[in-house]
């Protein structure tokens, strides 16, 4: 669990971190480098989650020898699917990062929702409804293993 207390807000107790694939933690179907370490890292405290409609067919080849949970989303809905996902292990226990339309809900309800604009771009409703937006998935990921960050960025 990863314990976040931000000073005029409620502290934040997490146990999930919930992806999105293309966009977020690859670009063009290839995990950005730097992406494994911070994800192996980051498992020492979440669970690591990855939602994807898996557009160029090989997200769990890029994830082979890990245990990170892949979950394929049906072709519809996939907002809805997103936000399903994180309500079934517990909205308010996950941070969820992605850049795209269908992220925007899971962005809005989860305890954490980070926005993450890299070379893909970043929807507007994602951007809107996360609490934060950062540059890059590194950066994102960073946030999370030096969460004094995010008490900079978000105490009230």
């Amino acid at each position: 669990m990863l314990e976040i207390n931000i000073p005029g807000q409620k502290k934040l107790l997490l146990e999930h971190l919930v992806l999105d694939f293309n966009g977020t933690l690859a670009l063009d179907g290839q995990i950005i480098p730097g992406v494994l370490n911070r994800l192996e890292n980051l498992t020492k405290t979440l669970s690591v989650h990855i939602l994807t409609a898996d557009t160029h067919g090989n997200v769990r080849k890029q994830f082979a020898g890990t245990n990170y949970k892949i979950h394929i989303l049906e072709p519809s809905c996939q907002d809805k699917g997103k936000l399903d996902y994180i309500k079934n292990l517990g909205a308010d226990k996950c941070v969820c990062l992605g850049n795209g339309v269908n992220d925007a809900l899971m962005l809005k309800n989860a305890g954490l929702g980070i926005a993450v604009l890299q070379e893909e771009g970043a929807a507007i409703q994602a951007v809107m409804a996360a609490q934060v937006v950062v540059k890059n998935i590194l950066d994102g990921l960073d946030l999370l293993i030096h969460p004094l960050r995010l008490v900079a960025t978000l105490r009230k």
